[in-house]
């Protein structure tokens, strides 16, 4: 862009200021010819190529429009200063990065170290357990978390407690009416809570709950009695089957051995087992239901995570003492249903959490969650 000034001389405008860069410079305008001579005689202002006379160019300093040139330099010099900033700052964030990483690489070193001296710690204790144990495997603190258990369930107020199978016979009937009870009662309770399995067994009470009245009584009206139990028309026609061959082959009582219980209609091993213990007052394996089973595998009283109840009595049974199986069942229910839940578990409340695997593994998470959280709360201010 140009930008041109008029400048005058003694005899009046010379010529037009063209800038150029930082400077301007004057350039003459044709003199004008001097008298009314016309064609060459007159021509006083032009050279004799007939070209316009120019005066020499003139150096003169400028003010730009925009401001004087210290201004500009200011300008330039503050923009050179922020660029010199940012590099400064991003220097500095490379540095403070390259040092977080240092940090966490050196507590990952350490805690690498801490596992592997706990890991040998770990493998000494458990030889030492498997000499007490004549060889076999137990899990580290299970005596510990067992005492534990115990402690929080002092006061048996849980669910199981006041409406689980022992609490829903009839302690007026006969013997082999009450165990009965019991085998229904534990048929019902399946994939279902205590407190609809107390509420059912309340009304077939109320209707009569023996062997002869349950065969008298319609699919229609039964459903009606255990209605809302966990797949209550399945169960309609498991405890109908099940009630009609223990009146032809038992007399209207229940089988005394795990192997006939498992052959009626809706019993597993896990039924069969509870209701040796609690009809018959025998033990003859571990009742593991799904909180047992959740249980044992958070507190790694199992060997191996285990996928199914089944898998769980088996290994529970392996190195559990004998005289421990009847009261597992009903302290892990209690403890299941009232702490270790099994969707957010009450772990600060839980006298197990500083020997519970599943505790510290939940501990840490937690943990890292929040120093995440607080590394990206700390980023995202800069």
């Amino acid at each position: 862009m140009s930008t041109t000034s008029p400048y005058f001389t003694a005899g009046g405008p010379a010529g037009m200021l063209t800038r150029s860069g930082r400077s301007v410079w004057a350039v003459s305008a044709p003199a004008r010819g001097g008298g009314g001579g016309g064609g060459g005689g007159g021509g006083g202002g032009r050279e004799r190529c007939g070209r316009p006379r120019r005066c020499p160019p003139v150096k003169v300093e400028y003010e730009s429009a925009h401001g004087d040139v210290d201004e500009n330099r200011r300008r330039a010099a503050a923009s050179k200063a922020r660029a010199g900033e940012t590099l400064v700052g991003a220097t500095a964030r490379k540095e403070e990065l390259k040092q977080e990483e240092e940090e966490e690489q050196e507590k990952k070193n350490v805690k690498e170290e801490g596992k592997e001296a706990s890991g040998e710690e770990e493998r000494e204790e458990e030889g030492k357990r498997r000499k007490r144990a004549g060889g076999r495997w137990e899990p580290p603190h299970w005596r510990a978390q067992l005492d534990n258990v115990r402690r929080m369930r002092q006061h048996r107020d849980a669910p199981v407690d006041h409406m689980g199978a022992e609490a829903c016979q009839d302690d007026d009937a006969a013997p082999a009416v009450r165990r009965y009870q019991v085998l229904v009662s534990l048929m019902l309770s399946s994939q279902t809570k205590d407190q609809v399995t107390s509420a059912a067994m309340s009304k077939l009470r109320s209707h009569g709950l023996t062997p002869r009245n349950i065969v008298g009584t319609d699919d229609a009206t039964l459903g009606r009695l255990i209605y809302p139990v966990g797949f209550w028309k399945t169960k309609v026609g498991f405890i109908r089957r099940t009630t009609e061959l223990l009146l032809a082959q038992f007399g209207g009582d229940i089988p005394r051995s795990v192997p006939e219980l498992v052959k009626l209609p809706g019993v597993g091993p896990k039924m069969a087992h509870l209701v040796m213990n609690i009809a018959w007052d025998e033990v003859s394996g571990i009742g593991v239901d799904t909180h047992v089973h959740r249980i044992s595998n958070r507190l790694g009283w199992v060997r191996k995570a285990t996928r199914a109840p089944e898998q769980t009595r088996v290994a529970l049974e392996d190195w559990l003492p004998r005289e421990l199986w009847s009261e597992v069942n009903w302290l892990m229910v209690g403890f299941g249903q009232q702490t270790c839940r099994p969707v957010a578990p009450h772990c600060a409340e839980c006298l197990n959490r500083a020997v519970c695997p599943s505790a510290r593994a939940l501990v840490t998470k937690k943990k890292a969650a929040a120093a995440a959280a607080k590394t990206r709360d700390r980023h995202t201010k800069r």
